[in-house]
Parts: structure tokens; sequence; C-alpha cells
């Protein structure tokens, strides 16, 4: 169970699902509704919000990805596998989405002592640990070596990465965003990413360090656990699992205040990232 004190305990947890409407939009449309949700759940306008969604196949670049030295090529390779990408502004590096990959927000108040940022990573490790209780496997928080924008909150079992965790923090608000691969190839998305960098780095020294992939240490969690799942069913463990953490729990959608939020937030997100790729295009 979760500690007393645990973050994932909530008067009210508000779901937003968009894991079937973001498959016609842009992956920079969810990025637009983390920072409104950040403003919104940070400024007190609404409770503390689980927002799911899923995009087509998509590479989401890190701000550091920007800065290859072959990036028009790599670009290019990335549009010839039918790829979509764009620039977030959360932190880290080149992820790949599809219709297998769940993404979760949780997006948290900050309290008055504030949320420390081991906090919200540990927020989103407890919650899929408890999702997942039932396979009776250990899912472990360090980084994956070899793995696709790695990081000491990587989700592994038995050592292969099966998920991420990035943070967004503005406006007294936290959202703690989590990719997890529920279906399909692991090693085939971590090989995408593998030819992303060879081709964006072209043999070249970089000052920055980017990733050496080793594309078998990914897998998902059909994969690593032996059965099946869909984004639906893991939907359906995401609800009953913030069900038992909250009094309340209850399906919404933007409101109010959040909606011209939303569209000036989105503005930003578009205009930010074509900064970033207009010099490529």
């Amino acid at each position: 169970m979760m500690e007393n004190n645990s973050l994932l305990k909530q008067k009210k947890w508000r779901i937003i699902d968009q894991s079937s409407t973001g498959l016609h939009v842009s992956p920079l449309h969810s990025f637009g509704m983390d920072d409104t949700l950040c403003a919104s759940v940070g400024g007190g306008l609404a409770p503390a919000t689980a927002r799911t969604w899923v995009h087509g196949k998509s590479v989401i670049l890190g701000i550091q990805d920007t800065k290859l030295p072959y990036l028009k090529n790599a670009l290019a390779y990335l549009e010839k596998e039918g790829f979509q990408y764009i620039v977030r502004n959360s932190g880290g590096l080149a992820v790949v989405l599809d219709e297998g990959v769940l993404n979760i927000s949780l997006i948290l108040p900050e309290q008055e002592k504030g949320i420390d940022i081991n906090s919200g990573y540990d927020t989103m490790w407890e919650l899929i640990k408890y999702m997942f209780s039932d396979f009776h496997k250990n899912i472990e928080a360090k980084e994956i070596v070899g793995s696709y924008c790695p990081g000491s909150y990587d989700l592994s079992i038995d050592g292969k990465k099966f998920a991420g965790i990035s943070q967004r923090r503005m406006r007294s608000g936290v959202a703690v965003q989590i990719y997890l691969c529920v279906s399909g190839s692991g090693q085939k998305r971590a090989e995408a990413i593998e030819e992303f960098y060879a081709i964006g780095k072209n043999g070249e020294e970089t000052k920055f360090a980017y990733p050496d992939i080793v594309p078998e240490v990914m897998a998902s969690l059909s994969e690593l656990l032996g059965v099946e799942l869909t984004v639906d069913q893991v939907l359906t463990k995401l609800l009953y699992s913030l069900k038992d953490h909250a009094e309340f729990l209850f399906a919404d959608q933007l409101q109010g205040e959040e909606i011209p939020l939303f569209d000036s937030y989105y503005e930003r997100v578009i205009e930010r990232n074509e900064k970033f790729l207009s010099p490529f295009r």
C-alpha cells in the first residue's frame, strides 16, 4: 500500500482522458494541455488532475536533440519512416509515441512546502507499481544505460525499460509525465531512435553526449509481463488505482477559465516548436 503522506492521496482526482482524441491532433496539443493544467491546478482553479493521452506515430524531441550536427538529415529519416516530430518544452531527449504508448500526466498543486523533484518522480513510480501489483514483478526506478532518453527514473522490469518519467513545473503546478510502452516492440522503437542519432551525428564528436542506444534493453509491458495488454486495459487499471487514493474521482474536460488559458499556452508551444525547427525545414 501507499504511504499515508503519498501525493497520490487526494481529496479529489479529476480525470481528463484524451487517449482516443489525441490520435487526431499533434502532440503539441498535449504539451499545451499540461501547461494549462499546471496553471489551473497550481492556481486553485481545479483539483489534482490525471490526464491520459495517446498520439499517432511521433518522435518527441528534446531541446538538445535540435543541436545534432546533421539534424536536417535525421529529421528527413523520421519523415521517411512515417513519424511526425515536435520539440517538447519539458526536459529530456527523443522518445517515441504511437498507438501502443500510453502517456499519463499527474498535475499536482504545489503544497506550502513545495513538492521536491524526487517526490514528483516517486509519486508516478508508486502509481505504476500499484497499477501492476497483481503481476508480482519488481518494477525498478534506475537509469537503464542504452535506452533512449535515459534518466535515473527509468522504469524497468528485469533490466528492460518500459517507461520514462519527466516533469514540468510552472505557476505553482507540477506536471509529472510518463510514457508507458504498453504493447508492440520496445526494441523496434529504440532502433528508430538509434538510427536517428546515427544519422544526426554522422560520426562527428559532439559537445553533448547523446545516448548510445542498445535496442535490446527496451521492451513493452506486454513483452515483459507475458500478456497482450491494451491501452484500454491500462486505463482501467489507472482509474481503479486513483479511485483507491481519492475520496472522489470524476471525469472532466477543460472548464471555464481553462479554455482561453489553453488557447494561449497552445499558441506558445506552437511558436516555440517553430523557433527550434524552422531552420531545418
